[in-house]
């Protein structure tokens, strides 16, 4: 008679040994999770392991969220355009609703009516408390984003679309989360938009190391319920699925978003010389299995700081790069004026 082990969640709770019965037993109490015995050569999902099925019926799908329940997101229709500089496209049927940050907007049809609510938007048109607007509020402030949500909802009939840019190069992601066990965990300033019914939450840090040295701080943003929500990542995105205890270092800014089973970390990069020299920084982001990773290859910081370093210096000044001349060659370039 085998012995089972199972393990459910970020904080990897243990439950074990069990033996055969019990272990079938609690794979259709809890199948989202992972499961390992005698033989097994990796912790493999509960629902793709044969032999905890067996003598049963398998195991059920959940049903769907009936419409209109409370907290279940519209279900929106949708259009990723472009390659470099991307924007998504929604398509709403009439009193269907998308939420977006201030600001992100590219245009709109006449009958997509636009408001601006207090706090993540995920309550407009219900009937919210003034304490649940002001901590939804709250939240956003701490993930550094603005106190107003746009709520944008079609008012007319037929079809409407209202479209929302990305705000530098980049690729927009398209995640429902009902797929993804209804939670993200992302960096800070990458929600772009997302279907009525989504909830922008915050997510600390636990580990002090981690919230100093982790590239986004204690501060993450966290993305809970049941609809689509389209995140924005810096020029390509790697998406990286890892086995239980499976560990990848990354550059602590190239974290977009990850499942909220992935437990993420920071380790030195190495010696002191690497510290130093290497040019990579001191410390790498490491995320450990199991879960979904996925990693862009330009952070806006590093966009920025490559930026600032061909900037102009001391006002009018430039470089002159790739010229001796410098300055002259500005001059007899026609590219200053004095």
């Amino acid at each position: 008679m085998a012995q089972w082990y199972f393990s459910y969640g970020k904080n990897s709770q243990r439950i074990g040994p069990l033996d055969d019965a019990a272990a079938r037993a609690q794979a259709r109490r809890q199948p989202d999770g992972y499961c390992w015995r005698e033989g097994f050569t990796e912790w493999r999902p509960i629902r793709d392991t044969a032999e905890l099925a067996a003598g049963d019926e398998g195991f059920a799908a959940p049903p769907p969220v009936p419409a209109g329940l409370h907290g279940a997101a519209d279900e929106i229709d949708y259009r990723i355009v472009g390659h470099e500089m991307q924007f998504v496209e929604i398509e709403l049927d009439p009193g269907e609703s998308a939420v977006a940050e201030a600001g992100a907007l590219m245009y709109k049809e006449a009958s997509v009516q636009m408001d601006t609510v207090f706090g993540d938007g995920s309550s407009a048109g219900q009937n919210a408390g003034l304490m649940d607007k002001l901590f939804s509020a709250g939240k956003r402030v701490l993930t550094g984003d603005s106190l107003f949500t746009t709520v944008f909802t079609h008012t007319g009939s037929g079809k409407a679309k209202v479209a929302f840019a990305a705000p530098y190069p980049g690729t927009v992601m398209a995640m429902k989360l009902s797929d993804h066990g209804g939670r993200l965990i992302c960096q800070k300033d990458s929600f772009l938009a997302g279907a009525r019914g989504v909830q922008l939450g915050i997510f600390f840090q636990r580990r002090i190391l981690t919230g100093l040295f982790g590239g986004e701080g204690f501060i993450m943003q966290k993305l809970e319920g049941d609809g689509w929500v389209f995140v924005h990542a810096g020029g390509t995105v790697v998406e990286r699925e890892l086995a239980y205890g499976e560990r990848l270092d990354v550059d602590t800014g190239c974290v977009v978003a990850f499942h909220d089973t992935v437990s993420m970390d920071v380790r030195p990069i190495g010696g002191i010389k690497s510290m130093l020299f290497g040019g990579e920084g001191v410390f790498l982001a490491s995320l450990t299995g199991p879960g979904k990773v996925w990693l862009q290859s330009l952070p806006f910081s590093r966009l920025a700081g490559r930026m600032l370093a061909a900037a102009p210096q001391g006002g009018n000044q430039r470089r002159g790069e790739g010229s001796i001349l410098g300055g002259l060659g500005d001059l007899i370039g026609g590219d200053q004026n004095y």
